[in-house]
């Protein structure tokens, strides 16, 4: 019998981001504590652009976004949020956070270590490229690697998985 395997990949779909994006620009249009106030928000390339007179309300944005990045189903790790201070530029403060995607090498060697040391034995997993593939001879170990990365250690990454590709 053949091994059977899945590929663990950080994907995002696009057009539910664009969606979020635009959604929380028109509730920042829309809602009354921002009137009258210079604040938007938008989406350019790899980048969401946040930008209002004050930080106070560059953080608002960020919660309006993030609820409807919430309602669409993106996972909230996809936004890049290291540095949440708003810069100063003149008298208008400017956020930028990067969208993550794809499995950077050192989160694929905690994923791969994670699942050598509390995976079940006799299962292998590589990498390959932005993506890690598990593969076993029997589908109830692959299962309960999936269940292991679901759970509180897989909540420790600070990527977005999915599993896709079970054969």
């Amino acid at each position: 019998m053949a091994d059977s395997s899945f590929d663990i990949v950080s994907k995002l779909d696009r057009q539910e981001v664009d969606n979020a994006v635009n959604q929380a620009a028109k509730e920042v249009a829309q809602r009354y504590d921002f009137r009258g106030v210079e604040a938007a928000i938008r989406l350019s390339g790899d980048t969401v652009e946040m930008e209002a007179n004050s930080p106070e309300r560059v953080m608002a944005i960020v919660d309006v976004l993030q609820s409807k990045l919430f309602r669409r189903g993106v996972s909230l790790k996809a936004l890049d949020l290291k540095d949440r201070e708003p810069k100063a530029s003149g008298k208008i403060y400017k956020l930028v956070a990067p969208l993550k995607e794809g499995i950077d090498q050192d989160t694929a060697k905690k994923i791969t270590k994670l699942i050598r040391d509390q995976g079940p034995k006799g299962v292998k997993a590589q990498i390959q490229g932005d993506e890690v593939r598990v593969s076993s001879k029997s589908r109830d170990d692959l299962q309960s690697v999936i269940a292991l990365l679901k759970g509180p250690e897989g909540e420790k990454l600070e990527v977005a998985l999915q599993f896709v590709n079970y054969r």
